[in-house]
């Protein structure tokens, strides 16, 4: 709104608005709240009702993070007739950062009534449904906006953050790059730009991306934050960690910088840091797979063998653990002596992961995540049809839910209607495609006999999230197959680079395929490393004696 809106009638591009309450607006459209608000209170001083001012003085404290202060001019909700749609729109946006959903809802559809045509709106309306699980109506909101302004850039970024879900980082680009070229010095935009070039592994554009970012708001906390980014990758642990204490956000517990903190720490051997780290970001973060793994190899590598078993032998012994996650708990074992139980995970470990679907834990309380624990339940114990039923009445019930829609697609999987299926996960992957929906989404192809679209969706997945080592060792794994070796070992080097590189599996397919290029050294090389993380499986030890002949 104030962007595009805010554009003052009566004046000359070069003049500044004489009228105090217009000098405001200027200034909250350029992001200088603090002037704005003096210039609100002058305004009040000056004999300026209430009701004229309360709708941009909210906006003003709103935007300094000061809620209180804002909840008394936006609270009343004396608002002058012109100003009502963007009080009651500004009151929205205070409800939404106390976390009262219903009442952002309220406030938004009273600022609808008055303007229903404004894109900035509906871009924080898709924002409230998004919040509240109704992705499917968020991006309806989205696209909303855009159509209602094809050239307001907040319109423009949220698009582009939807298709990020949706269709990955390199998608998203194009949607961050239309917003910055219609405001070249707009902060979100620019950080969200600036963060989809270090995720794509873009480093020389991240860089100039976050000097102008540094240049047109010095205050942002992303300036550092990615900043510390470019220098853990480059390998200065010193300098990341103070980048990253300067940025704030560790002190305001953002789980990517409370991650990154953690990475740095594991890389310097603080693993006693790592894990303290770990343990309440997993808390807040219990599904993040990656998280769990991180903390299980902190712990490992902080001689905490005992805390490790307590909180991972029995994920690991689900059907949806990573192998890896196998192996720590298994090492856990042998370090408090007990070989017997390490034996079972290391052979569970070994064993070939199924290409079909694999039902994901998932252990929450919440009524949601309760619905959706039963139906996994049903899936694990073979309860197909049942599992087919209640999830096709929870994705109703939820309409708008991604989750539930891949649910159902869950449920159909497993009882062979490849179909219902597909068209479920593709639903659902409209609004947010994440690597376990392409993982199932990539089965169910293969199940069917549409291997073409597998490999697309495979092959999509590793160029728009170049850091996902899962992917990338399964596309080269498909180029072994076929035997083309050289593309091969160029995708499972990258898996190795990546995080791969304590993946027996992988570590063995990369011999392989060193072997079938004729480098036996390199074919060594990797089987050795393959039989030191998980003795005694044969390939492994046929490939490591091949090799060295």
């Amino acid at each position: 709104m104030l962007v595009a809106a805010l554009a003052l009638s009566g004046c000359k591009q070069d003049e500044a608005p004489t009228d105090p309450v217009e000098l405001a607006k200027a200034r909250l459209a350029s992001g200088d709240a603090l002037a704005a608000e003096i210039a609100l209170q002058a305004a009040l001083k000056n004999g300026v009702p209430n009701a004229d001012v309360a709708a941009y003085l909210g906006e003003a404290e709103l935007a300094q993070g000061k809620l209180s202060e804002a909840r008394e001019w936006l609270g009343p909700q004396d608002f002058s007739p012109k100003t009502r749609e963007h009080g009651f729109h500004m009151l929205g946006r205070l409800e939404m950062a106390s976390s009262n959903l219903q009442a952002a809802g309220v406030a938004f559809d009273h600022a609808l009534a008055e303007n229903p045509d404004e894109p900035e709106l509906w871009v924080d309306i898709g924002r409230l449904r998004y919040s509240g699980g109704e992705q499917i109506q968020a991006l309806e909101a989205a696209e909303h906006a855009v159509e209602l302004g094809p050239r307001d850039p907040l319109a423009l970024q949220f698009r582009g953050q939807l298709v990020s879900d949706a269709y990955g980082l390199q998608a998203a680009l194009p949607w961050f790059e239309a917003a910055l070229d219609i405001a070249p010095d707009n902060p979100g935009a620019l950080a969200d730009y600036a963060a989809t070039l270090g995720e794509l592994g873009r480093a020389e554009e991240l860089l100039l991306a976050v000097r102008k970012l540094a240049k047109v708001d010095p205050a942002n906390p992303q300036v550092h934050f990615l900043q510390a980014v470019l220098a853990a990758r480059a390998g200065k642990s010193v300098l990341a960690r103070s980048l990253l204490q300067r940025s704030g956000n560790l002190e305001r517990k953002v789980p990517a910088a409370m991650l990154l903190s953690a990475l740095i720490d594991l890389e310097n051997g603080n693993h006693g840091s790592a894990a303290q780290t770990l343990v309440e970001l997993a808390e807040r973060q219990p599904d993040n797979r990656r998280v769990q793994v991180l903390l299980a190899r902190a712990l490992l590598l902080g001689r905490s063998e005992q805390e490790l078993v307590h909180r991972f032998a029995e994920p690991a012994k689900r059907p949806d653990a990573s192998p890896y996650l196998m192996v720590l708990v298994a090492r856990a074992h042998e370090a408090l002596g007990d070989r017997e139980a390490a034996a079972l995970y290391l052979d569970r470990a070994a064993q070939r992961r199924p290409g079909s679907l694999v039902p994901i834990i998932d252990d929450g309380l919440t009524e949601r995540a309760a619905a959706l624990q039963e139906v996994r339940s049903l899936i694990a114990e073979g309860r197909n049809d049942e599992a087919a039923r209640r999830a096709e009445a929870f994705s109703l019930r939820y309409g708008g839910s991604a989750d539930a829609l891949s649910l159902a697609g869950d449920a159909q999987m497993a009882r062979k209607d490849f179909e219902t299926a597909l068209e479920r996960y593709r639903a659902s992957a409209a609004v947010r495609l994440s690597w376990p929906l392409a993982r199932r989404m990539i089965a169910t192809y293969r199940a069917s006999g549409q291997t073409d679209r597998a490999d697309a969706i495979l092959a999509a997945q590793v160029s728009s999230d170049p850091g996902n080592a899962e992917a990338a060792g399964l596309f080269g794994k498909l180029f072994a197959e076929r035997k083309s070796w050289n593309q091969a070992a160029l995708l499972l080097d990258h898996a190795i680079a990546m995080g791969a590189g304590r993946d027996p599996q992988i570590l063995e397919l990369r011999s392989k395929v060193a072997a079938s290029l004729g480098d036996k050294d390199g074919a060594a090389k990797f089987a050795q490393r393959a039989h030191y993380i998980q003795p005694g499986r044969a390939l492994v030890v046929k490939a490591h004696s091949t090799a060295k002949r």
